[in-house]
């Protein structure tokens, strides 16, 4: 593990922003809306990656470039030192946030997210528009 650690510059990298649909080519994007997801995360991703059998490493403590906001990132291994591919189906960067852009929305976390929040939504009347900013 110790001689992997040096060479982990050399992986590549995914920010959450370049498979988001709610983001512009301009902020970072880097594949088409339709096929993007919305607010994936570096877990989300993480998990992505290890359920297609790549090594990976989150890295909390980097910041995209673009909007400085958006904190962690991905490192994600796609070949071994040989240049074989640790998954056949995912050779490139590119087909890489395709499949995660595709694997997001099913993650288990966001859908037990997703399943309460939709249920309460249509239970009741809201709170929206309460509180806003106070008169001076």
């Amino acid at each position: 593990m110790d001689k992997d650690l040096p060479n982990i510059k050399r992986w590549v990298v995914i920010y959450p922003i370049y498979i988001n649909s709610k983001k512009t080519v301009a902020e970072g994007r880097r594949i088409s809306v339709e096929k993007a997801c919305e607010s994936p995360t570096c877990t989300e991703i993480g998990d992505c990656c290890s359920h297609f059998k790549l090594p990976f490493a989150i890295e909390i403590d980097k910041a995209y470039s673009r909007d400085f906001m958006q904190i962690g990132r991905v490192r994600v291994l796609l070949k071994r030192e040989d240049g074989t591919p640790y998954n056949p189906a995912i050779t490139t960067r590119k087909q890489l946030m395709l499949k995660v852009a595709e694997l997001v929305p099913r993650h288990p976390g966001r859908t037990k997210k997703q399943d309460p929040a939709a249920s309460a939504s249509t239970a009741g009347p809201s709170k929206s528009g309460k509180h806003g900013k106070k008169k001076r």
